[in-house]
């Protein structure tokens, strides 16, 4: 980097109060930085909700900030990927059975993948988001780290774990050490941002009534066919109107009386049963998974204790890790860096020290060294 010369930074703003307090952070640290939104999703006939992040308000909002703040602000047009990586995934994954987390899908395609192109074309030095988490060198590992941020309730990392660990030191999260959003509102107010008390969005930005049901039908095209609810052991309790409408661990909504509380244990897409039984049922102490991205140089051929969760808002727990090789066919001797370049070809078996609720097919696990 030339001497003197500002390093520059591609932010990702929402139009929120997280990255837009970023953006404050990131110029006065003495970054060259240029605020970009991305254009992922507009349906017209969905009114505008307050903290959407897909919205023209948002756009509207980040572009406010920018101005205000003395900074370029630019929209990317990425409707056509989010549809394909984020969209389309998510209905794939109701069809299977299977529950979507659509925030890590966008996380990984779109603001860790076509983000950071965008910020290499533009010459940038560093992107960065709004996200509550840290990356910084670690000399245990002999390389830069995503660690957990300073906050106990708002820390994102659960979401980040597919970022290419190529990209970690090209990282910043401004929000690091801040402890909690009152904090950041706070300094956004300070700088008097119109968006210091804008709320939160809490649902799939892409369905703002929260309506998963209708999205699937009207938006998605999607025909649901009724089938059984059965116990485990295969007696009948009623009917359902379609698996979309399920996931494992609901209990709302079965319409089914029984002698006590049922919850959906599994759902079967060849028989198109939903199954249930009792809390108790929802319990297992192992999972298998695919997908994997590891952040860390460690030696991946043996066993490894770590701590673990299996979704968002579940406390972490002790569990074993073992990767396995997904083709039975190949030889069981792997070599480190072999297990490295096929990451496609293998599988986590995680082994909980206490049984786990509701380990649901697709909801994304962390696993935490």
């Amino acid at each position: 980097m030339e001497k003197n010369k500002k390093p520059k930074v591609l932010l990702g703003m929402s139009g929120g109060v997280d990255s837009s307090t970023a953006a404050v952070i990131l110029k006065n640290e003495g970054y060259d930085v240029i605020g970009a939104t991305m254009k992922l999703w507009e349906d017209k006939e969905c009114p505008e909700v307050e903290g959407g992040c897909c919205s023209f308000s948002a756009t509207y909002d980040a572009k406010r900030v920018c101005d205000k703040l003395g900074i370029p602000h630019y929209t990317l047009n990425c409707e056509e990927e989010f549809q394909k990586y984020v969209i389309d995934d998510f209905v794939n994954c109701y069809k299977c059975a299977k529950t979507p987390n659509p925030c890590i899908e966008c996380n990984k395609y779109l603001k860790f993948g076509i983000f950071y192109k965008k910020a290499l074309e533009l010459e940038c030095d560093y992107i960065s988001t709004g996200h509550y988490a840290k990356v910084e060198y670690s000399e245990k590992y002999k390389q830069y780290v995503l660690k957990k941020s300073e906050s106990q309730t708002k820390d994102q990392t659960y979401f980040l774990y597919s970022i290419p660990k190529e990209v970690l030191p090209k990282m910043l999260f401004p929000l690091e050490n801040f402890k909690t959003k009152e904090e950041v509102r706070k300094l956004a107010e300070e700088y008097e941002l119109k968006v210091a008390h804008k709320k939160d969005s809490q649902e799939v930005c892409f369905i703002p009534d929260n309506d998963y049901g209708n999205f699937l039908t009207n938006k998605a095209k999607l025909k649901p066919k009724e089938g059984n609810i059965v116990l485990k052991d295969g007696t009948f309790l009623g009917k359902h109107e379609g698996i979309i409408y399920y996931t494992v661990g609901q209990r709302k909504g079965l319409g089914i009386a029984y002698k006590e509380p049922l919850y959906v244990i599994k759902i079967d897409t060849k028989k198109n049963e939903v199954i249930v039984g009792t809390e108790q049922d929802l319990y297992t102490n192992e999972l298998y998974a695919n997908e994997l991205n590891f952040l860390l140089n460690i030696d991946l051929s043996k066993p490894i204790e770590i701590k673990a969760k299996v979704r968002y808002r579940a406390k972490e727990a002790d569990a074993t890790l073992h990767i396995e090789k997904l083709d039975k066919s190949s030889s069981k001797e792997t070599s480190q860096n072999n297990i490295i370049n096929n990451m496609s070809e293998l599988i986590a078996k995680v082994t909980f020290k206490e049984p786990q609720r509701a380990i649901t097919p697709r909801t994304i696990s962390s696993f935490l060294h």
